[in-house]
C-alpha cells in the first residue's frame, strides 16, 4: 500500500485536489495539509510517519518542511512537484497537471 501525503501553503487548492484525485487509485491511501500559519490543516508530525511518500508543491515548501519537520523526514521519500498556486480547487487542468507529474510514482 502506498500512503501518499500532499503539501502546499493553505491545504485548501492543491493539496486537496491530489488528496481527492489519488484517494481512488487502488493500493493508495492519501492524505494532505498544509504548512503555512493558517492552514485548513496544519501538517502534523503524524502525518509525516503514516507517509511513505511525500509530494510537495513548490520548492519553497520543501524548505519550510525540511526546517520544521527535520526529525521526522529520515527515510521519507519528498518529492517536489513545482506545480504554482495558479489553479483552483479541482480545476481540470490540474488534475492532469497532478495526474501527469505524480502517477509515475503511485503506479
Amino acid at each position: 500500500m502506498k500512503r501518499a501525503l500532499f503539501i502546499c501553503s493553505q491545504n485548501r487548492l492543491r493539496s486537496p485536489t491530489a488528496e481527492q484525485i489519488f484517494a481512488s487509485w487502488p493500493g493508495v491511501e492519501t492524505d494532505s495539509a498544509g504548512l503555512g500559519g493558517d492552514a485548513s490543516v496544519p501538517l502534523a508530525p503524524e502525518q509525516l510517519a503514516w507517509a511513505n511518500i511525500v509530494f510537495v508543491m513548490e520548492k519553497a515548501h520543501r524548505n519550510r518542511l525540511a526546517t520544521r519537520f527535520q526529525a521526522h523526514l529520515k527515510n521519507k521519500r519528498v518529492i517536489c512537484l513545482d506545480i504554482p498556486d495558479d489553479y483552483e480547487y479541482m480545476q481540470p487542468e490540474l488534475i492532469k497537471l497532478l495526474e501527469a507529474k505524480v502517477g509515475k510514482f503511485l503506479r
